[in-house]
């Protein structure tokens, strides 16, 4: 933008202008490089610091991970919630499976959980098989 500004100065003919026109077209020259550069970054890639996320602190301490249920306050102020006793808690708390995923011939042909791992098992197995090939 600033060339074709110094290029139509350069072309007006007017007896006022060309006293002054190398003076008006060496300050716009010299605004508009000094915009342009680019300001250089040291580092590796693009320039970006990457900062390092921290996790969150792990409690260590035996009472409180007994008595407290650590990790489950979402707000920046507060604690923990107590452990309530058992009796408190809904009955179908204690009875979920917890253990590792069950595997395809484990699972009921007609659910739901069948089908989507069933499904996922096919998109690995295809993507696996066309890994190599290019389209």
């Amino acid at each position: 933008m600033a060339h074709i500004i110094l290029h139509s100065l350069k072309r007006i003919d007017l007896p006022v202008l060309n006293a002054y026109n190398d003076l008006i077209v060496n300050t716009i020259l010299i605004q508009s490089r000094s915009y342009a550069k680019k300001p250089v970054m040291k580092g590796k890639g693009k320039g970006m610091v990457k900062e390092v996320l921290k996790g969150p602190e792990v409690c260590k301490d035996p009472v409180k991970l007994c008595t407290h249920a650590v990790g489950v306050n979402i707000f920046k102020q507060g604690e923990d919630p107590l452990i309530k006793p058992k009796e408190e808690y809904p009955e179908w708390l204690f009875q979920l499976d917890l253990g590792p995923p069950k595997k395809l011939n484990e699972l009921e042909p007609d659910s739901w959980e069948y089908c989507k791992l069933l499904r996922k098992e096919h998109i690995w197995r295809h993507n696996k098989l066309h890994k190599g090939k290019k389209m």
